[in-house]
């Protein structure tokens, strides 16, 4: 990425030579070119909000900027396009988005996540941080950018304007105002699950910001707790990608002897998953786990893999995470565990798992989904 302080070399994580997708894009190199025209420059403390890969705090690193991330894996970009580049560890300060941010913030650059309901929390977490005279500066591309999300920035810091684009990204110019109200943090976000969804059935969902289908049941998931395995008698299930953890949940309440690992690469996500499972005062076994799929969980270790895999990496359309997903399912399975997965029906994921596992089949279908059976021989 060429910026004006010289080009740093990026990648996503985990790195592979055949993803050919980028660790930045136009926006993040729309906000480095702004901020280093900027008289007088930027100064105090900087911090930076949802850098995908990164690319931001690497390139503003001489200013020891704060980033703050839901995502494990940006995370771990971050840190190793920080060593790729010879910054010295402790420069750059890495939190998550379930961390107190900092007490006072000179500098707030906010890269516009997918999730409003993510940038609201976010926004309200860091409000009170921010001064008369703190430089905030978002940026995303133009397609990210609607009414909406300068209608909150407006509401939580102040009043604001864009840019012109450059390269089809704009920037978000905000002037923050102290005398503001600001409306309560409404995340996270409870309901009460409806009567024909399984072992759930009427119980308590906790979901924080930015979780897919944050104030409802998306419909996949309601499928696949309409068919979830039964009597199985205890052994060790995944909730992978577990985002609110109710289809691990289910899985605790339909078999208490279940010793119940979720999974998911999302900090928000395995928070909402964790205060799923306490708000229905379960008693078994139970681990939270923030990572890479089932990246460090011993080799057939595993009785049951449950999974909802994402077909989307923000803006890009792609099957690696779902491809990732499963080839840690095969590792992680015991001969004869199963890996189940629900997916839009025009996805094709038989075709992976049979090359994968060498077998598929379909435990349920309708028009739009379908559930699929893997067993590792």
């Amino acid at each position: 990425m060429t910026t004006p302080w010289g080009e740093p070399e990026l990648a996503r994580f985990p790195e592979d030579p055949r993803n050919r997708l980028r660790a930045w894009d136009a926006s993040d190199a729309y906000l480095l070119r702004h901020l280093a025209g900027r008289q007088p420059p930027p100064s105090g403390t900087v911090v930076v909000v949802g850098d995908r890969w990164g690319a931001l705090v690497t390139a503003l690193a001489a200013h020891r900027p704060t980033q703050i991330t839901d995502s494990w894996l940006g995370q771990e970009a971050t840190r190793a396009n920080l060593a790729r580049n010879g910054v010295e560890p402790g420069t750059v300060r890495l939190l998550t988005t379930q961390d107190a941010p900092p007490e006072r913030i000179d500098v707030l650059l906010v890269r516009v996540p997918k999730s409003l309901a993510l940038l609201e929390d976010q926004l309200l977490r860091l409000a009170p941080s921010v001064h008369a005279d703190t430089v905030v500066v978002g940026t995303g591309m133009a397609k990210e950018i609607h009414t909406s999300t300068l209608k909150l920035f407006e509401r939580i810091l102040g009043p604001t304007r864009t840019s012109l684009a450059e390269k089809k990204a704009r920037l978000i110019f905000c002037t923050p105002d102290p005398s503001l109200v600001r409306p309560p943090n409404p995340w996270p976000y409870r309901y009460t699950l409806p009567e024909d969804v399984g072992p759930v059935s009427g119980r308590t969902v906790v979901n924080h910001a930015g979780v897919f289908c944050a104030d409802r049941l998306d419909i996949g998931t309601r499928f696949l707790l309409r068919h979830l395995p039964a009597g199985r008698g205890g052994g060790r299930v995944v909730d992978l990608g577990c985002g609110n953890g109710v289809v691990g949940t289910a899985m605790a309440l339909a078999d208490p002897k279940a010793e119940v690992l979720f999974v998911d690469e999302s900090f928000q996500a395995v928070a909402s998953a964790q205060d799923t499972y306490r708000a229905n005062d379960m008693s078994g076994q139970a681990e939270f786990r923030v990572g890479d799929g089932l990246t460090g969980v011993p080799a057939g270790s595993v009785d049951l893999v449950l999974n909802n895999p994402p077909f989307h990496s923000h803006q890009a359309t792609t099957d690696a995470t779902a491809w990732r997903m499963f080839t840690g399912a095969r590792r992680t399975l015991r001969p004869g565990g199963e890996l189940w997965v629900v997916g839009n029906r025009h996805l094709g994921y038989h075709v992976k798992l049979r090359r994968l596992f060498g077998n598929s089949e379909v435990v349920a279908s309708d028009p739009k989904f379908v559930i699929l059976r893997a067993v590792r021989r």
